[in-house]
């Protein structure tokens, strides 16, 4: 059984995101955000350097000797940084090409900023949209609370990690907080599977609407999780996004020579029944040529 473990700190940015009804408005957050993490980060900051350690604590030093009010969750700026947003410019310009700084736990309250070889995973545009019909049903549809829990339901109603991964697929736990080697980890939704053979597969799923970016810290994670507690199954990340047109992209990622590479991805657009055509299964019967 898993355990569900968790810090107060760490716990509380996604409880903003839906214990509110209404957002709370803070013009000066995101500036203040940005100035805080670049004191912290030229505090430290040496020419050439790969890492750079930091922790917690610092934010209220940085907020203070900038004169700006101390954020109440000291926990949400870097969160913030780690999952939905892009550091300051600042910051980004002592990278070299094709490099950028990402913010890793590496123990209680305790953080590095690491240069790593960029990873941007982005839908790739005019791929075709596999069309399914839609079985969300309309009282959950109707009641999320977030972007993200809207996606993982459509998952789950829809069995999407199924038709992606040609496994049969169960959810195990979702919204997953545990720590490995003191180090927090969250995990959106982890399921269990099974192929034809009974090979059994586990399947960390990031989630991904609104501004949240598909990002290598997540990823890291994920499989470190994976090695941790399911050592003896396969390990399959994937990864899910809302689109424009609200298609579901999907991708299989893994990490190779230290950068994050897609194995597979695919377009998903859930429709009624009556729209699919005749035309739309004949598509589909032959098969989407994969990515090449």
């Amino acid at each position: 059984m898993l355990i569900h473990e968790s810090s107060r700190q760490e716990r509380e940015p996604l409880q903003l995101e839906t214990k509110r009804k209404k957002p709370a408005t803070h013009p000066e957050k995101p500036d203040a955000y940005n100035r805080i993490i670049e004191r912290i980060f030229f505090r430290h900051y040496e020419k050439k350097a790969s890492s750079i350690e930091f922790t917690r604590e610092e934010i209220p030093e940085a907020a203070k000797e900038l004169k700006v009010p101390v954020p109440d969750n000291l926990g949400d700026v870097i969160y913030s940084f780690r999952y939905r947003r892009s550091l300051p410019s600042s910051i980004l310009k002592t990278c070299g090409a094709g490099q950028e700084w990402i913010i890793e736990s590496v123990g209680t309250a305790k953080y590095i900023f690491r240069k790593v070889s960029i990873s941007k995973i982005e839908p790739q545009p005019g791929l075709y949209q596999i069309k399914v019909p839609e079985a969300t049903p309309e009282i959950v549809a109707q009641h999320a609370l977030s972007d993200e829990q809207a996606l993982l339901a459509k998952l789950r109603y829809n069995r999407l990690i199924d038709i992606f991964t040609g496994l049969t697929t169960y959810s195990l736990q979702n919204h997953l907080r545990t720590q490995i080697k003191g180090i927090q980890l969250e995990i959106d939704e982890l399921y269990i599977g099974i192929g034809k053979s009974g090979d059994q597969v586990i399947i960390p799923v990031q989630a991904k609407g609104g501004r949240d970016r598909i990002g290598r810290v997540q990823l890291v994670q994920d499989l470190t999780f994976c090695k941790e507690r399911f050592s003896h199954l396969t390990c399959r990340p994937i990864a899910a996004q809302f689109m424009e047109n609200d298609a579901i992209a999907m991708f299989e990622l893994t990490l190779l020579e230290d950068k994050v590479r897609i194995v597979e991805e695919k377009h998903y657009k859930l429709v009624p029944a009556s729209e699919i055509s005749v035309e739309d299964l004949e598509t589909m019967r032959r098969g989407v040529p994969k990515l090449g």
